[in-house]
């Protein structure tokens, strides 16, 4: 590569002047420049980069800049959006831009580089699920690369104009034309067109040579398939034009002309979860090889898309609890649930065999068993393992994963080994192991221990996972199928992660939701916030490492709770709901703003306000017990807890542990929730780190503590909380996310879709759409107010619709639910005035389906569940026994199986047909599907370019 003018050998280079020019509104304080790999652009330092200067053209701002450098000069580069410091405020989307000057120029040239900004969406289908699935970069791989030259000398009226254009989207074989008014450009007529050369990454260019007085010129691309038919972009024409009053003119311009306009693309897909699957072959839950018969029904039926379910291990209580897929115990390792233990061996032996065929007969039930198939998995596994581990331990494949996965494997092997020896993930309760340490890790996992094996069989079940998964993927991708995976958006607190960690995560808290469409007092998870501040240190590595590990199996992903990258719920870790929390980050209220505003007595509003009326309403006869066992009487009729039961935990403990529980048998649940609604009672929540800050409880009004205060504080307070909730922290948390999801976004180049459900602040969606992160639309949760259902139809691009998720019941069960709503839905959504069928009919789910592939978002992905609600034959079923999880519940058995195999799905040809044509009928993408082609799926013909745009 030639670098910025310094030249070795006897002749000095000749130096050209680059001059960029790209428009870009800004706002006051902000400015562009360009960073490269380069010295002249600063060696990718932003601070040393060079320098852009705003000048209005017309109706636009085009921020200008020029440098000397020697003639051949490469380089790679990216504009910036910088403060007056030279800080970063945002960088463009995309691929590094890459600049290789035309041939023959001279001594003195102007090179004039017209870029446009890359926006995310753009770089869109440039990210893996587009690029090697979809459109499938092996078919562009196999195109012969092509030089751009010049091939006539110019004189002083010539003006050399490169035409760039990306294609992403661009059918096997095709070719890509420029077309425009004058000669060169074939005067509109497709067949005279520029013809372009593919110089890889999609990218195609051409040089044309044109006089000076033949701009302005106005142009489009145009694709060509293999067999001959045309397809001219979208969209106004394009224009090229130059300032001929100009003392020094440009000879050449390079036209990055960003990415071809095509219609918007659009695909479907079913999301289920593997345990969820159930096949022939399983033993007792869905596992990774059964993806490929999964893959086939989705190619089949005109998906491009298989949603999963989190698939890391979860292995933290040793019961059903860790059924829970979104609590991991390793944020890397996979889940010994989904291995296929009769793929283990080649040589499986015959007593093995059968075994394994008895425990498919046991474990074949209605729903998954989700201890006893684990447990019979990982003893089936250990017998395999000790008949032929020294011959898979020294196998190559093997030696490899190890080497490349040891800086994750290694700790996770030593925690279940620890975690088995102690029996308890507790790692504070492991003694001197409880502080992790790279020498007592080394040690664990040295060779010549008593409990080697057990630390190899780990290291053995996770390649043999890794082994299978991949196969999986590997066959998703040649079928154009698209996986994508789930990024939870919390780990267990007593997991691997924050055993090696622990300095990324604040463990005295929990992380939940706010009430919301899920459930009015809102969730408690139980995972630790983190510490984005340490995080920040070494640039989020561990969430890099997180992505990179995700992307070795998926080309897509789903980002869980996207919200808590803006802001978190955060809980005190003594807290069993979800209600009495606080947003982190956020402004509080502080004791001087209140003092203004004439809110002084902060005890009286911040500790749990309980009077003896409240009492007797709330227990009746049984209160004086209540007050007794839970409550200090501190003043007459005046209460508070108790010490040793003054939080959610701790009452729980109380009633459970308490001499006195016989008093209150058979009435353990109405006294807790009586006991939390007290300890609830209260206005704000004093900051434990800073007691003159002060956060509002969320929903303050619906309290008693708010009622009885005076008509001037309730005027106050409800002011401070529509500030605190809807106003004050929006700056602070755009900010916070623009931190974090660019680090995750450009990890990998999986394609992110971010869950937006909830409660959203008004800085999420503009966040959203200027990262390019797809968000999430559910009929039945509306983000626009004021709507009760959504409407599929007016979903805006960037979005995945659903008629459901994993997180609340399906069609057929909420159709069930509630009568007075389903009157509603088939009134305004349906659009009839009669009475609703009391079930769900196959045409009543056709209509909601056809509804969501119709919808101009870029995705319509269906749980499997909803789809095969269009036959009649599989909704024998009670409707609620389809639900996966019910947020309500923290406890909740994630246990759901299809009731049918996976076999007779792609043997029932009807209900494949069924859904193909929803497909193909809404203009969705399918595989096979010709790119390129009209929304009807017709090739366009030479006959539509013949006439002038």
């Amino acid at each position: 590569m030639v670098n910025s003018g310094s030249a070795s050998g006897k002749k000095s280079l000749n130096t050209v002047t680059l001059l960029f020019k790209l428009p870009y509104y800004t706002q006051w304080g902000q400015s562009l420049l360009i960073a490269g790999s380069e010295p002249a652009l600063g060696s990718w330092n932003v601070k040393q980069g060079l320098p852009l200067s705003p000048v209005h053209q017309d109706n636009e701002l085009i921020w200008c800049g020029q440098v000397s450098v020697a003639a051949g000069f490469t380089s790679e580069y990216k504009y910036y959006v910088v403060d007056d410091n030279r800080n970063v405020l945002r960088w463009e989307s995309g691929e590094k831009r890459k600049l290789v000057q035309p041939g023959g120029i001279q001594e003195g040239d102007i090179v004039e580089i017209r870029d446009w900004w890359q926006d995310a969406s753009e770089a869109l289908f440039l990210r893996s699920a587009f690029k090697n699935v979809i459109f499938n970069a092996t078919e562009n791989a196999k195109r012969e690369l092509q030089s751009v030259s010049l091939n006539k000398s110019l004189d002083p009226e010539d003006i050399v104009v490169q035409f760039v254009i990306s294609c992403p989207r661009l059918g096997a074989g095709s070719t890509v034309i420029v077309t425009g008014s004058n000669p060169q450009l074939g005067r509109w007529r497709a067949q005279d067109g520029l013809k372009l050369n593919y110089v890889g990454d999609c990218i195609w260019k051409a040089n044309c040579v044109l006089r000076k007085s033949e701009f302005p010129v106005k142009y489009k691309y145009c694709q060509i398939s293999q067999a001959g038919s045309s397809s001219l972009e979208l969209g106004p024409n394009r224009e090229v034009d130059v300032d001929l009053s100009s003392p020094k003119q440009s000879r050449y311009i390079l036209l990055s002309d960003g990415a071809l306009r095509d219609a918007p693309w659009r695909g479907a897909g079913v999301a289920v979860p593997i345990f969820s699957i159930r096949s022939d072959e399983d033993l007792g839950v869905g596992e990774f090889l059964d993806l490929k018969l999964l893959v086939d029904w989705a190619v089949n039926s005109g998906f491009h898309l298989v949603q999963l379910l989190p698939i890391n291990d979860t292995s933290v209580h040793g019961m059903w609890w860790d059924s829970y897929p979104y609590s991991s115990l390793s944020v890397f390792a996979l889940h010994p649930l989904y291995l296929r233990v009769q793929a283990l061996s080649d040589a499986v032996p015959a007593d093995v065999k059968e075994e394994i065929q008895q425990a498919k007969k046991q474990l074949d039930q209605k729903d998954v068993d989700y201890e006893a198939t684990l447990t019979t998995k990982l003893s089936i596994a250990r017998k395999i393992f000790n008949l032929e581990k020294d011959k898979v331990l020294n196998s190559t494949s093997f030696k490899k994963f190890l080497s490349e996965n040891e800086e994750w494997l290694k700790p996770y092997a030593a925690f279940c080994f620890l975690r088995d020896f102690f029996e308890t993930s507790d790692h504070s309760q492991w003694g001197r192991f409880s502080q992790f340490s790279k020498e007592k890790l080394d040690k664990l996992v040295s060779e010549g221990t008593l409990h080697h094996d057990v630390i190899y069989f780990h290291y053995y079940v996770q390649y043999h996972l890794h082994m299978q998964l991949s196969e999986a993927a590997a066959y998703a991708r040649k079928k154009k199928v698209v996986l994508k995976g789930d990024l939870p958006i919390g780990v267990d607190r007593n997991s691997v992660d924050t055993w090696v960690y622990p300095t990324l995560f604040r463990m005295n808290t929990a992380t939940g939701a706010p009430p919301d469409y899920f459930d009015k007092n809102g969730q408690n998870w139980g995972f630790p916030t983190y510490n984005w501040e340490e995080m920040s240190k070494d640039n989020y590595g561990w969430w890099r490492a997180r992505l990179t590990q995700m992307a070795k199996y998926f080309t897509a992903y789903r980002i869980d709770h996207i919200l808590g990258f803006f802001r978190i719920w955060e809980l005190p870790d003594h807290a069993a709901t979800g209600l009495v929390g606080k947003f982190r980050p956020s402004i509080p209220l502080s004791q001087d703003e209140l003092l203004s505003e004439g809110l002084w007595d902060f005890d009286r509003m911040s500790r749990p306000y309980i009077r003896q009326e409240m009492l007797e309403e709330k227990f009746g006869s049984f209160w004086t017990v209540i007050a007794a066992n839970f409550l200090n009487e501190y003043q007459k009729h005046c209460y508070e807890f108790k010490e040793e039961c003054n939080t959610e935990k701790k009452i729980i403990a109380k009633i459970k542990t308490s001499p006195e529980k016989s008093l209150w048998l058979e009435k353990e649940d109405s006294i807790q929730r009586g006991l939390f609604d007290l300890l609830q009672n209260i206005v704000f929540i004093r900051n434990p780190e800073d007691s003159t800050k002060f956060y509002p409880r969320f929903n303050l009004e619906d309290t008693s503590s708010f009622r009885d205060l005076d008509e001037h504080s309730k005027n106050v307070l409800r002011r401070l909380y529509y500030d605190y909730y809807f106003a004050r922290q929006e700056n602070l948390w755009r900010q916070n996310a623009l931190k974090t999801l660019p680090v995750l976004l450009n990890s990998s180049d999986m394609l992110a879709c971010g869950e937006d459900l909830g409660l959203i602040p008004a800085c999420v969606h503009p966040v959203m759409q200027e990262l390019a992160l797809i968000g999430l639309r559910i009929q039945r949760m509306p983000s626009e107010p004021n709507l009760e259902f959504g409407i599929p139809s007016q979903y805006s691009y960037m979005t995945v619709c659903a008629p459901s998720c994993h997180d609340c019941s399906t069609l057929r069960a909420w159709w069930e639910e509630d009568e007075e709503r389903r009157s509603r839905f088939y009134n305004i959504v349906i659009g009839s005035d009669e009475e609703p069928p009391s079930r769900c009919t196959p045409e009543v789910v056709h209509f909601i389906v056809q509804q969501h592939f119709d919808a101009p978002s870029m995705w319509a992905i269906f749980p499997l569940q909803d789809l095969l609600a269009l036959k009649d034959k599989y909704t024998t079923r009670p409707a609620a026994e389809e639900t996966i999880n019910d947020p309500t519940n923290p406890k909740h058995y994630w246990r759901f199986r299809v009731h049918v195999t996976l076999e007779s799905l792609l043997d029932d040809k009807d209900i494949q047909a069924t859904i193909k044509d929803l497909v193909t009928s809404s203009g969705r993408s399918f595989p096979g599907k010709v790119e390129g082609a009209n929304e009807s799926g017709e090739k366009l013909s030479k006959v539509q370019l013949n006439d002038k745009p």
